[in-house]
């Protein structure tokens, strides 16, 4: 897992959502400079970060929502990490979250330099990543590839191979290829 740890004045963590956004600054020092909720367009977020923007680093989370931020970013020269999701959520996962605090936390795991970093796509290849991802579930509706045997019946498989988990034992066994 790659972390972001390239120091920075000020640091923004960005909960995303498909018509607004909480948006919430720090400082080096880790003091809130601006905590806001805004609507997710490009006007909004350039004039909150305008007095801070000479030396930001933005972070979203991994959700549906983050490509027009990462290209708004790539276009105005604004350094962009997106968070990875799933390990995110297993670093700060508190009972208690609401957008406010999901904002706040991601700032402050990428000022400590404990944000789990995704692979950002670039913009050319995300339409094939995503019919890719859209058409495994219609073509292999069982998860498996044709002609597999699920995974319980696969040579020397026994219940006492698996992790109690449900996961699978051996890195060769379950999705083989794209259908």
């Amino acid at each position: 897992m790659r972390f972001s740890t390239e120091p920075h004045k000020f640091y923004g963590g960005i909960d995303l959502h498909a018509r607004t956004m909480y948006l919430c600054i720090l400082n080096q020092v880790g003091e809130i400079l601006v905590h806001r909720h805004m609507p997710a367009a490009p006007d909004p977020f350039l004039t909150t970060i305008a007095p801070s923007r000479e030396d930001v680093v933005v972070c979203v989370a991994c959700i549906f929502t983050w490509y027009w931020l990462a290209d708004l970013c790539a276009q105005e020269g604004v350094p962009f990490v997106l968070g990875h999701a799933l390990s995110m959520k297993a670093i700060h996962g508190g009972k208690a979250t609401n957008d406010t605090i999901d904002s706040q936390k991601i700032a402050v795991l990428l000022r400590g330099g404990m944000l789990p970093q995704a692979y950002v796509y670039p913009a050319a290849m995300r339409a094939t990543r995503d019919l890719l991802r859209r058409r495994m579930p219609l073509a292999c509706p069982t998860g498996r590839a044709p002609g597999t045997r699920p995974t319980d019946q696969q040579p020397g498989s026994s219940a006492g191979d698996r992790p109690k988990d449900g996961r699978q034992s051996h890195p060769g066994w379950g999705r083989r290829a794209l259908c």
